[in-house]
């Protein structure tokens, strides 16, 4: 719960940052939103990971579900890319 709390601050941290109108916050909201896009992205990455290879060892004519699986989570990384780069290009 306690974790949950602290990641809607940084969240919201990353927004106030952005929008500042010093000169060098939207770098550092450009920096928290990329690593939180890739924090969420490894977990999301661990916990497919971990049940594609689970589920591969029943089924393995089902491969290429378990793969577009793993990339659904790693697209995160990727949006949070795209974000980090419109906030640092403002």
């Amino acid at each position: 719960m306690k974790l949950r709390y602290i990641t809607y601050l940084l969240l919201l941290s990353a927004v106030a940052l952005a929008q500042s109108t010093n000169p060098g916050n939207q770098y550092i909201g450009a920096g928290i939103a990329m690593g939180l896009a890739g924090l969420g992205a490894g977990i999301g990455v661990g916990i497919a990971g971990a049940a594609a290879i689970s589920a591969l060892v029943e089924r393995p004519q089902e491969r290429v579900w378990y793969l577009i699986f793993v990339a659904l989570a790693e697209a995160i990384a990727i949006y949070g890319l795209l974000v980090s780069f419109i906030l640092a290009a403002k």
